[in-house]
């Protein structure tokens, strides 16, 4: 009889208490939270029939604009990728290359022209800037809106829109200097849109830093009944209203506002050195001290490392391009600690995909044994394969593209152990996932629940 390792989902019939970074999964390993098949994402701006903003003006010449922040062009166009397109808010590499394409690429084709490439400080500031707009989307609307006169910017241009939000959270959150934020953020939406627009930015950007200086901000009050207190504290915290009210409903409306505080802190990130080509911690540890990037070992983990700052670094020197290490949470690699993986054994991964705890067990295995990485989308389990062959365990994973539930109405796979990572709500990775907060709803965490279950029975009989 297989041994199988089910792992206990979060916030699914009741939120848990524990805030801490390492209860957390990472974004790009262990956390997976389920695209539901039949819901398409909720979004709070209108979306034109074409998808390119340029489409209804005439066409640009496709040029180099010097007068535009690349940081900017590129944070503004990615953010309307990830809201109107679906596009993930991952992080860039040395080339400016994020989801598979050049960011310019995007930029090019989004907005007519490009800006002068991205070099490694505007890397850091655009995985900051992408990062804090969609994490503060909730507050920078209200204060956008109210500084409209209450108007429904929901009519407004989805790239004007953008662009509002740079500027409000590069001067209310970054403390960047005002008239920098100002001149930087018009000159991209008269490039842009047209000199209308950046009559516009520039005059709610200049209204708002009048009223930061004030300390006069617009902001709700936590009065009222428990509807109204909800309202103001998601707009205060930036979350979804039906979030407040379930977490305040199980938690207390003061450890609710601490675990809001949490996902809207910067996320820390644990890195795992690749023992299968014989790379150790310490191996690790002089790297990153070459790169003076800060870091502490690793109190539970003998082959992880936790930083708060100088990913982008990491990512610059290659580190991870080279395979000799990855991102990937200590939760993820305490669950594989449970699993135990011991040369010569057989072990079902059932969600695989994106595959790190698949790999990081595959490192275990001393290249005897195997393990079976299933998963329904057969482009993530393409990159796994990808990445097993960098790491170097290729030959001792074997990636299935199935569904778990149809898959164990055959023969089931013969195994010593199954481990399974259902697809989860990715409520307790939001400091590290901040778009999923806007991409759940209510309704969600019952079909989760129905999928989970239905998961779990498929595995049992592995």
């Amino acid at each position: 009889m297989a041994k199988v390792v089910y792992m206990a989902l979060p916030f699914l019939t009741q939120p848990h208490k524990t805030t801490t970074a390492s209860s957390s999964s990472s974004s790009s390993s262990s956390s997976k939270p389920s695209k539901l098949p039949h819901r398409t994402r909720s979004t709070n701006i209108s979306i034109p029939s074409s998808t390119n903003v340029a489409a209804n003006r005439s066409p640009k010449p496709k040029k180099l604009n010097s007068d535009v922040s690349p940081h900017r062009a590129v944070s503004a166009v990615r953010l309307m990728r990830i809201e109107l397109g679906g596009a993930f808010a991952d992080l860039l590499n040395e080339k400016g290359k994020g989801s598979g394409e050049n960011e310019m690429g995007y930029v090019e084709r989004t907005l007519g022209f490009r800006t002068r490439e991205l070099n490694n400080q505007d890397l850091r500031l655009v995985t900051e800037v992408v990062g804090g707009t969609i994490r503060w989307r909730r507050y920078l609307d209200h204060l956008i809106s109210s500084l409209c006169h209450n108007k429904d910017i929901s009519s407004m241009e989805p790239l004007l829109l953008q662009i509002l939000r740079i500027g409000f959270y590069e001067i209310l959150k970054l403390d960047m200097p005002p008239y920098a934020v100002v001149d930087e953020n018009v000159q991209l939406a008269k490039a842009a849109l047209r000199p209308g627009a950046g009559n516009l930015v520039n005059g709610i950007l200049r209204k708002l830093v009048v009223l930061k200086e004030n300390e006069t901000l617009p902001l709700p009050e936590v009065v009222g009944d428990d509807r109204s207190q909800a309202r103001a504290l998601a707009t205060l915290y930036s979350h979804p209203v039906w979030i407040v009210r379930r977490w305040t409903r199980y938690l207390g409306q003061e450890e609710t506002i601490k675990l809001m505080i949490w996902n809207n802190s910067e996320p820390s990130y644990s890195l795992r050195a690749n023992r299968a080509i014989g790379f150790s911690r310490d191996d690790l540890v002089t790297q990153l001290n070459a790169l003076k990037v800060p870091h502490k070992l690793s109190l539970h983990l003998d082959d992880f490392v936790r930083i708060k700052t100088g990913l982008q670094t990491i990512i610059h020197a290659g580190l991870l391009k080279k395979g000799l290490c990855s991102v990937q949470d200590e939760s993820a690699g305490l669950i594989v600690s449970i699993v135990d993986p011991q040369p010569g054994e057989t072990i079902v991964d059932c969600c695989a995909a994106p595959g790190g705890k698949t790999l990081y067990m595959a490192s275990h295995l001393s290249g005897q044994g195997m393990v079976y990485a299933i998963d329904v989308n057969r482009g993530r389990l393409r990159i796994l394969k990808e990445t097993a062959k960098l790491h170097q365990v290729d030959g001792v994973v074997t990636t299935v593209h199935a569904d778990l539930r149809t898959l164990t109405d055959g023969e089931p796979l013969k195994s010593n152990k199954v481990l399974l990572d259902a697809p989860c709500s990715g409520l307790g990775v939001l400091s590290k996932r901040a778009d999923l907060r806007w991409n759940r709803n209510l309704e969600d965490m019952e079909e989760l629940k129905q999928l989970q279950d239905e998961l779990l029975d498929a595995a049992s009989t592995e």
